[in-house]
């Protein structure tokens, strides 16, 4: 078995198990693979700001890991939720850079969780002239810092 059919059955059983009887569609993004779900009452497999999302990822992602060490992280949506949200925190990042950039003040973002984070990390490399930096701490949300560049 590819990790990928055992990322998909990972999925559906936890989700089974949870009394979901659900589909996955498999969608190949620039970022890995994203394992779409298919369920008619998706907020129910979202969550509430998209936090059930969330702990299937975590869940799936420890559980694939430990059967395939070389796996890679594999992302979990539900009607298109999570990419929508890193759009829309894509575009408020580069907002935050731009005016960082523009007027020399630092600026931070809300709190992010691991994955949001890296998200606005990699979409602000491009960015002439700003920073970023999340602060260490055991915290599982936090605020990137973004500093102009000197």
């Amino acid at each position: 078995m590819t990790w990928e059919d055992a990322a998909e059955k990972i999925l559906v059983t936890m989700l089974g198990h949870l009394g979901f009887e659900v589909g996955v569609k498999r969608e190949q993004g620039d970022d890995g693979l994203c394992l779409q779900v298919v369920y008619e009452d998706s907020k129910l497999i979202i969550g509430r700001n998209g936090d059930r999302l969330e702990d299937l990822q975590y869940l799936l992602n420890r559980t694939l890991n430990k059967h395939y060490p070389d796996a890679p992280r594999v992302k979990v949506d539900c009607d298109n939720y999570r990419s929508e949200q890193e759009a829309k925190l894509i575009e408020k990042a580069r907002e935050l850079a731009v005016r960082v950039a523009s007027t020399g003040k630092s600026a931070r973002t809300r709190p992010l969780n691991a994955y949001y984070r890296r998200v606005v990390h990699n979409a602000l490399t491009d960015i002439e002239g700003v920073a970023t930096q999340s602060p260490k701490s055991d915290a599982r949300y936090k605020r990137i810092e973004i500093t102009p560049q000197s």
